[in-house]
């Protein structure tokens, strides 16, 4: 491998589950304009496994990593391997929802670019000088701020509602709120798009395909961003993708929250998803007020060049290194579970 210092920087992408592709994609598209290197690693038999594209340069052995050298490692993960050369990059995979240990400095990544004021303040008031905080903005959001040719494909002359819950079995509505949906769908003149978690159970995504018909389109994707366009209401529980549909200045409506905020239509008893689905298609002022409030909050950079932004952040760390970071914690247990995941037992 070239080592010349004038030879384009090399990026690598370690991804898991195929939500990865819309938080890097825009990354990619950037890195390619500058003429960088992108290449992806993906452990054999992982959920995104399948939707790599073919023009990819694709990484399944630690061999390749080692050989390829990569200046920066990008995850939207937790975690990362810690033996993966070059320096380490969490880009985040969802907004802060309310779920538990959201913020967590794990000992794994040199950089963290952040998506906002709350999470920034959030990060670096529990940062140990093991690494770097840097508010970027979020890259996946970058073309949610232009229309996506693919909008189209799943607009509706009636209103549409996108169904997206979470995969926790603590916080997930899918259970509690299929039997309400069902009837909704024969009774409402409403179009219903409905997206499950990748980590989603096979029963329940047999649960859902069963409701197709002609004003209920079930999808398959790894980028939501026409969905998201598309809808003009967004059902979900306890998820980051309700902040993400917010960020249009369009409402959204929560079953059982862990967090209820001003900015959310919630409700805790299933019956009444019709009620709360009716009042969010009236765009409430003051509901509109308080979810433009939260979004300056979660991400005021609505410039869609955020991707332009965690790239700015991260070759800086690379051109001026990590010497001056703290040493990391071992996490020797986590360290070891990478490993044996990804059948490399050295320790360098």
């Amino acid at each position: 491998m070239d080592n010349n210092p004038i030879s384009p920087k090399r990026y690598l992408f370690y991804v898991t589950l195929s939500y990865s592709y819309s938080v890097l994609r825009p990354i990619e598209v950037e890195l390619k304009q500058r003429g960088y290197q992108v290449a992806w690693f993906i452990p054999k038999g992982a959920e995104a496994e399948k939707y790599i594209g073919a023009d990819d340069t694709l990484f399944q052995q630690v061999k390749q990593v080692k050989q390829y050298q990569a200046d920066a490692v990008l995850a939207p993960g937790n975690y990362i391997p810690d033996f993966f050369p070059g320096i380490k990059v969490q880009v985040f995979h969802g907004f802060d929802s309310g779920k538990k240990n959201k913020f967590n400095i794990r000992g794994f990544f040199d950089l963290y670019c952040t998506q906002g004021p709350n999470i920034s303040k959030a990060f670096n008031a529990i940062n140990d000088g093991t690494c770097v905080v840097k508010e970027t903005g979020w890259s996946k959001l970058d073309p949610l701020f232009s229309e996506h040719p693919d909008k189209q494909k799943y607009r509706a002359e009636q209103p549409v509602i996108f169904y997206a819950p979470t995969f926790s079995p603590k916080l997930t509505s899918t259970y509690a709120l299929f039997p309400q949906i069902k009837a909704l769908i024969n009774e409402k003149d409403w179009h219903w798009l409905i997206k499950l978690h990748p980590k989603a159970t096979e029963q329940e995504v047999a649960m859902f395909k069963a409701l197709a018909t002609d004003n209920v389109q079930f999808v398959e994707t790894s980028n939501i961003i026409p969905l998201l366009q598309a809808a003009d209401v967004l059902l979900s529980d306890t998820s980051s993708i309700l902040a993400e549909f917010a960020l249009q200045q369009k409402p959204v409506v929560s079953f059982a929250n862990r967090r209820p905020e001003p900015w959310l239509i919630n409700f805790t008893d299933a019956d009444e998803l019709q009620q709360k689905l009716t009042y969010a298609f009236q765009n409430d002022a003051a509901v509109i007020s308080a979810i433009k409030a939260h979004c300056d909050n979660i991400h005021p950079h609505q410039d869609g060049h955020s991707s332009a932004r965690v790239i700015a952040a991260v070759d800086e760390l690379i051109d001026s290194g990590i010497g001056h970071l703290k040493r990391k914690p071992l996490n020797l247990i986590r360290r070891l579970k990478m490993r044996k995941k990804l059948k490399y037992y050295r320790w360098n």
